[in-house]
């Protein structure tokens, strides 16, 4: 009788553990991911202000979105790095990009490292807002054409990512 006791007390303490992560990062890749339909590469491309993130993307600032030059389409990501006296300036490194489909991409690190999927999983009528991820849930941003303002944008924007399984409340806003 007591072995069986032990086994329930065991059962009950296991059920109580914090139930294992689906999927890495910050989304649980067991919800379908959707990508906007909205598809204007020259409205896209330009300069975009990160303004919600994941902790580990601090250091990013800005990223633009480079149409075709001749056959090659790529994705800059200028990031501020400061130095021990305080010095700080931004550093550009251009990832190119390889389409995947309407509004997709994976993204080759220029530095040589993994390759990083892009997705605009919904940019507003204006192209003044957007919500960029990747299918594994390593990153997620809030993108704006503007460092200020557009609240209203930039929580439908969450949203938007909080229905395709992001963790939203791990997300940074600035």
């Amino acid at each position: 009788m007591r072995i069986w006791g032990a086994l329930a007390v065991a059962t009950l303490i296991a059920g109580c553990a914090a139930p294992e992560a689906p999927g890495p990062g910050y989304r649980d890749t067991q919800v379908p991911l959707t990508y906007t339909s909205r598809s204007d590469a020259i409205r896209l491309a330009g300069d975009w202000h990160l303004r919600a993130h994941y902790p580990g993307d601090e250091w990013l600032r800005r990223v633009s979105y480079l149409r075709a030059r001749d056959g090659q389409e790529a994705f800059k990501l200028v990031s501020r790095g400061c130095d021990a006296n305080g010095g700080c300036k931004d550093f550009a490194a251009l990832w190119r990009a390889t389409p995947l489909g309407p509004n997709r991409w994976r993204l080759a690190d220029p530095q040589g490292g993994k390759p990083r999927d892009l997705w605009v999983i919904w940019v507003d009528e204006g192209y003044r807002t957007a919500a960029i991820g990747a299918p594994d849930g390593g990153y997620g941003w809030v993108l704006d054409r503007a460092a200020a303002g557009g609240t209203d944008r930039i929580t439908a924007a969450r949203e938007i990512l909080d229905f395709n399984g992001y963790d939203t409340g791990a997300m940074i806003l600035r």
